[in-house]
């Protein structure tokens, strides 16, 4: 028998407890006095003092397991209390929380993107207000919970939730739904975001740093595929379907193959561009990732053969121009090119789980995978982020600063990068001369150590940006880099437990790395307002 079910018993007036207390008070002893071990009615569970009486909620016990003299003091754990929080939800939390500083910056943001997927005339059944369904996201992701039954869980049991939701509890299908209906507006987030950060003055672009880390994707490496088995998998699933519709309909067919495999009429229109144009297209129309995994299955054959052709198409272009004889300055080639025959299939492998995802270096080991691009200032506030299913980084740098440019005007910041900081991974020279061009600064580390030099690279701009580095300005520069944007990668996959995206597809990859980054940025916002609080 426990010490909350004696306590219980003896408010109500039953067993042995109550029973000593009224033999104590027929001895004329008072309520708590009957303290001697040697008296008759003496009960461990009645030693009380008069601070217990003055206290109620102060209980005064021996020592558990020992015949001390003395009590313990504890503070009483009742939990048949009717109401365990104060009816007021501003008293859930204290003022300065996180929570409370999420809900007043989702009050600042423009959100008639979300309102305007609504009916607005009000027809149907009733949802949740989009608003308070942003906010949640926004302090999950704040927090490190992405999961909607996490998120869902969490509306239950977490205090701060609770409060976020008004005692609201959407179930995780809405939670996911939400996520994948407000795909886009979600990835706007971000600059708005920015734009709060820029009104605060934390937003210093003088000097910038850009970099890139890799995310696995929800996809396992096991599920990569090769052409053939790409189409074997696609008549095994025909054949499955085919005998599940025979006990439907029972002469119906299923067990065709896709048109584009079936007519050689269909090949011929599967590629129209060259395989550059192709994966710009892919870039610029990113196509959802299908549930059915028959459809993902042709979506992947369909992908692998488009490489095919285009693959053969460049081929048949050089050969053309090698024909000629001349090249375009005028001059004639010298030896004859080396003799390729193109393949007579498609190869190469894409994951059917997630066909946008890459092969990438994690370690020793390779894991399907998204190159995620981030452009910090000095105060790890993120200006730019963005999505590359390139395991490299040196065609980025111009991409993502011009990106960094678009961010800051339209969250309304008028400077300009002044110092564009990156790593050895992102030399390019072309892209250096374009940021030189814009005004800016490149400080690009012409190789990942000092003290050897690549035989490839000499002279040109490669010993210049040496020269740079090994100056003491010039070093001094550069060696902010390491503390401008890699902290960052490090505050959202350690601290926030963010290593592996939760959504498929690049444009669902890309609207869930954005509002990473925005909530990044909100974290820093928090942090910069108790600052100025308690200055």
């Amino acid at each position: 028998m426990d010490w909350a079910h004696l306590q219980r018993r003896r408010r109500r007036g039953g067993g042995h407890v109550a029973a000593a207390a009224t033999a104590s008070s027929k001895h004329g002893g008072q309520r708590g006095e009957c303290c001697d071990p040697s008296h008759e009615n003496w009960h461990p569970w009645l030693v009380r003092d008069r601070a217990s009486e003055r206290s109620p909620n102060v209980v005064f016990r021996p020592f558990a397991g020992r015949n001390w003299h003395m009590p313990q003091n504890f503070l009483s754990c009742d939990r048949d209390q009717p109401m365990l929080l104060p009816p007021d939800l501003r008293d859930w939390l204290d003022d300065d929380h996180l929570a409370w500083f999420v809900i007043e910056a989702i009050e600042e943001l423009d959100l008639e993107a979300f309102y305007a997927a609504y009916r607005a005339d009000g027809h149907g059944a009733a949802a949740h207000d989009p608003k308070m369904m942003l906010t949640l996201f926004a302090y999950a992701y704040a927090v490190g919970e992405r999961s909607s039954r996490g998120i869902e869980r969490r509306c239950r049991e977490d205090v701060a939730f609770r409060v976020i939701c008004a005692n609201q509890c959407p179930d995780h299908a809405t939670i996911a739904r939400f996520r994948v209906r407000h795909e886009e507006a979600l990835a706007g987030l971000f600059g708005q975001v920015l734009g709060l950060c820029g009104k605060a003055g934390i937003v210093d672009v003088s000097v910038i740093a850009v970099d890139g880390t890799k995310l696995a994707a929800a996809a396992s490496d096991g599920a990569t595929r090769s052409y053939e088995r790409i189409a074997a998998e696609i008549l095994a699933e025909a054949g499955r379907i085919d005998a599940a519709e025979d006990e439907i309909h029972g002469d119906a067919r299923g067990d065709e193959l896709p048109e584009g495999l079936r007519t050689p009429n269909g090949r011929r229109a599967w590629l129209r561009e060259a395989k550059e144009e192709l994966e710009r297209e892919r870039a610029e129309r990113p196509e959802p990732v299908r549930r059915d995994r028959a459809e993902r299955l042709e979506a992947c054959r369909r992908r692998l053969a488009e490489d095919w052709r285009a693959e053969r198409r460049a081929n048949q272009a050089y050969e053309a121009y090698r024909a000629r004889g001349v090249m375009r300055d005028g001059r004639r080639f010298g030896s004859p090119p080396k003799p390729y025959q193109p393949p007579q299939a498609p190869e190469g492998k894409l994951n059917t789980t997630d066909p946008d995802a890459r092969r990438m270096k994690f370690g020793r080991n390779f894991m399907p995978a998204y190159n995620a691009q981030a452009v910090a200032t000095e105060g790890q506030i993120i200006v730019a982020a963005e999505i590359t299913t390139k395991g490299g980084d040196f065609e980025e740098l111009d991409p993502m600063i011009s990106a960094a440019e678009r961010e800051l005007a339209g969250a309304g910041v008028g400077e300009s990068p002044g110092v564009v900081l990156a790593d050895a991974g992102y030399w390019s020279n072309d892209h250096i001369d374009s940021l030189r061009g814009c005004g800016m600064i490149p400080i690009v580390a012409a190789d990942t150590t000092r003290s050897r030099p690549r035989k490839t690279r000499l002279g040109g701009p490669y010993d210049f940006m040496r020269r740079v580095i090994a100056t003491e300005a010039g070093g001094e520069l550069y060696s902010k880099r390491q503390c401008m944007v890699e902290p960052v990668f490090a505050q959202i996959k350690s601290n926030r437990r963010i290593g592996r995206f939760k959504r498929r597809g690049r444009a669902a990859v890309r609207s869930e790395w954005r509002l990473i980054a925005a909530t990044h940025n909100l974290l820093k916002l928090h942090r910069h307002s108790l600052a100025a609080a308690t200055a």
